[in-house]
């Protein structure tokens, strides 16, 4: 952890992240080998964080990449795969909505790390990442788009899309602006944040997550 971050902001992350495992759950149903292959997943990417292993940003190919292009190749096989296909089909897509409720305490956390200057403003909602409006409208979509048929399947659709739009700005800019080689951002106050525990687990689990919600979910309503 950085002593520049107040541990208030840790144990919110961190109590963030355990609240995502738990909607995880809901929403997967994963297997008992799924759960031990996560908590490996989250414990590797802790222990790699806590040694500094990320806070060298001069190394090609960049050591960043660790931390989410694993869990993007893992979905692109479970969507590509006749038994990835099957598991998807399957999903509640009710369950699958909640998960994005976690976008809220990841917002504040954000603007919290940017009061520790440890990200840029451009992160926050107070810049130019609106994400915390998918947070915000996801029980909305629940109640009126997936309990009463209110809101009809072309809306979710929308909703989705821009919601994942909301999602890949966010993301682009996070890289982006981490100190190393391909920065063009953000010079004068870098992402340095999420390369730190236990905020690593926001762009190789949370992110992740979100973004296979977003996908199966658009999955769904292409197939009604």
């Amino acid at each position: 952890m950085n002593p520049e971050v107040p541990e208030y902001v840790s144990i919110l992350f961190i109590l963030t992240t355990l609240v995502t495992i738990w909607l995880f759950k809901r929403a997967f149903k994963p297997s008992q080998t799924m759960l031990v292959i996560l908590y490996a997943w989250l414990g590797l990417q802790g222990y790699l964080a806590s040694s500094g292993f990320y806070q060298d940003t001069t190394s090609l190919p960049p050591r960043f990449g660790l931390a989410l292009i694993p869990a993007l190749i893992l979905m692109a096989f479970i969507f590509l795969s006749a038994k990835g296909k099957n598991f998807l089909d399957e999903l509640d897509p009710e369950s699958l909505y909640w998960i994005h409720t976690v976008r809220i305490p990841v917002e504040i956390v954000l603007w919290m790390l940017f009061v520790a200057s440890q990200i840029p403003e451009a992160m926050t909602f107070e810049g130019r990442n609106y994400d915390i409006i998918a947070g915000l409208t996801a029980p909305l979509i629940i109640f009126y788009g997936i309990r009463k048929p209110i809101i009809d399947r072309n809306r979710l659709l929308l909703w989705n899309v821009l919601c994942l739009f909301l999602l890949l700005n966010v993301v682009v800019m996070a890289i982006l602006s981490v100190e190393g080689p391909f920065q063009t951002m953000s010079f004068n106050n870098p992402n340095r944040g999420v390369l730190l525990f236990p905020f690593i687990w926001l762009p190789s689990f949370i992110v992740p997550t979100v973004l296979f919600s977003h996908l199966v979910s658009i999955r769904h309503l292409l197939k009604k």
